[in-house]
């Protein structure tokens, strides 16, 4: 039988403000309720503009749901970039720090439900939106466009974590579904993206900058991403690289039509006050006078010494590597106590500005915040063209170009501007774009993966240093924090939580 969720009028209001959450409206809708159970999807077949916005509404609530904690880049940690407090309650987080990753993982499994219910809330309504005519089909189009563009996203955000999945595609519950491929979830991925750009316009209206709802170039941005990871491990159709330069070089010669850009500063990127920028390809949006909170910065990435939870720190040796300049400067906290993180009481570890934000920006009590995550930039989008059109040998001019821009900004330089003291133009750029991106996306939670699709992880994670102890004479007494999982690529995706494999056995890799 059918699964069919109904919508309660009553609760319009409520979804409003969902509404007015994802078109990025700043206005304070206090008397929103949180429970995302109480956002429904409308019986049936659609016959109103209406029911179509609230469905899609329905769904970013669901998103908001599952993206509001750190769980939802729990993958993030495994790279060598990010690590975790190595007692006190991040066991979660550790597992995937140390690469040995319980099928009983409470955040993989939470992770798991929340974008599945996500979606199915895009099934529903997809399946509710067959045979819809609306009067104005510009805006029956752009909804459709964000649901394929939404439900894609959650399908390749679940794959980066493990690899393969199942691809319900109707609200119908198959309770048997096996995994799908790799090969079949990237198509799928493919599918929805392109389906994602041909009916979304080029700047979605009446939203703030930074695509807090989905635009045509945000979908080829993603399709970039996906043909990058597509060319590498464990595809390795390396044919892919060709299309994720031309990808990536679409949603450069159109950048200004779909309002993207880089920012000047760096540093002014990670501000609260720049929560909404140019350079955000997709932005997924929060608002805290609204309950709409953000939960992965501020306190959570603080040590204990300033009162912090200590969730998401930085790798030592990632820190003593990571070259000198502006760039390392908006990357890591080094003013005041936070510069002398050596000598940090509980753990002596780096802490990424990113995420405990600048000097004065987030106060030190809160882990509630405004903040919006940049799913993708459209930096990663130069760097993916010069990767790319390295390693699929059709380096141009603007291959360079786009590598340098980089290079440029990261240096404290105006970045339109060539530079001999920071311009590349010759060497191997692929390697030279994979080097630029370790440093760009620096506790980003995307290191991982590029580490994954390049079959890296063995020399990335045996370089790194792990929280040790030692005597009075510096004789180690204990390895904190060291690898206890495989790095070979049998241990490159987490597993399908156990929850759900008892449920249906069809599940088990």
């Amino acid at each position: 039988m059918k699964n069919i969720k109904f919508f309660n009028l009553t609760n319009a209001k409520m979804l409003s403000a969902f509404i007015l959450l994802s078109v990025l409206s700043i206005q304070s809708c206090a008397d929103l309720d949180e429970d995302p159970t109480l956002s429904r999807l409308a019986p049936g077949q659609y016959t109103l503009q209406e029911e179509l916005e609230l469905g899609v509404t329905g769904i970013y609530s669901r998103l908001r749901n599952a993206s509001q904690w750190s769980t939802f880049f729990v993958n993030g940690w495994s790279g060598d970039d990010i690590t975790t407090h190595r007692v006190s309650n991040k066991e979660d987080f550790r597992e995937f720090d140390q690469r040995s990753i319980a099928p009983t993982n409470g955040r993989i499994s939470s992770n798991w439900r929340d974008i599945y219910a996500m979606v199915r809330a895009a099934n529903n309504v997809l399946e509710s939106s067959e045979g819809l005519q609306l009067t104005d089909q510009d805006a029956q189009n752009r909804l459709l466009g964000e649901i394929y563009f939404l439900r894609g996203t959650m399908f390749f955000h679940l794959t980066r974590i493990h690899g393969a999945i199942p691809l319900p595609l109707t609200s119908i519950p198959d309770f048997e579904i096996g995994l799908s491929t790799q090969e079949e979830v990237y198509a799928q991925i493919e599918a929805d993206l392109l389906q994602a750009e041909t009916l979304l316009p080029a700047v979605y209206p009446n939203v703030q900058p930074g695509a807090p709802r989905p635009n045509s170039g945000s979908a080829r941005a993603l399709l970039a991403r996906l043909y990058l990871d597509w060319a590498g491990f464990p595809a390795k159709d390396t044919s892919k690289y060709e299309q994720a330069a031309t990808s990536a070089q679409t949603v450069m010669n159109n950048a200004s039509s779909h309002g993207f850009a880089l920012v000047d500063d760096l540093e002014d990127l990670w501000l609260l006050s720049n929560r909404f920028n140019n350079e955000s390809i997709w932005t997924i949006a929060y608002n805290k006078a609204s309950e709409l909170h953000n939960r992965k910065y501020g306190k959570l990435g603080n040590p204990s010494d300033v009162g912090g939870w200590q969730e998401t720190f930085a790798e030592i040796r990632f820190f003593e590597d990571f070259p000198e300049g502006p760039r390392k400067e908006a990357t890591y906290r080094t003013d005041g106590v936070w510069g002398n993180w050596e000598n940090f009481t509980d753990q002596a570890t780096p802490v990424f500005k990113k995420i405990a934000g600048p000097e004065g920006d987030i106060p030190l009590s809160d882990f509630n915040t405004d903040r919006n995550d940049f799913y993708m930039r459209y930096a990663e989008v130069l760097l993916i063209y010069a990767e790319a059109s390295g390693r699929s040998g059709n380096v141009t001019p603007a291959s360079w170009e786009a590598l340098n821009k980089i290079r440029r900004r990261a240096a404290g330089l105006p970045y339109n501007t060539a530079n001999a003291s920071v311009d590349l133009t010759s060497g191997d750029i692929a390697e030279l774009a994979f080097m630029e991106r370790k440093w760009e996306f620096a506790g980003e939670w995307i290191r991982w993966n590029d580490l994954v699709r390049t079959e890296r992880v063995q020399q990335a994670l045996s370089n790194r240093d792990p929280q040790v102890s030692r005597n009075s004479s510096g004789v180690l007494l204990d390895v904190q924090n060291p690898i206890l999982g495989s790095l070979g690529t049998d241990n490159y995706f987490a597993p399908i939580p156990q929850n759900e494999v008892d449920l249906n056995p069809n599940l088990k890799k």
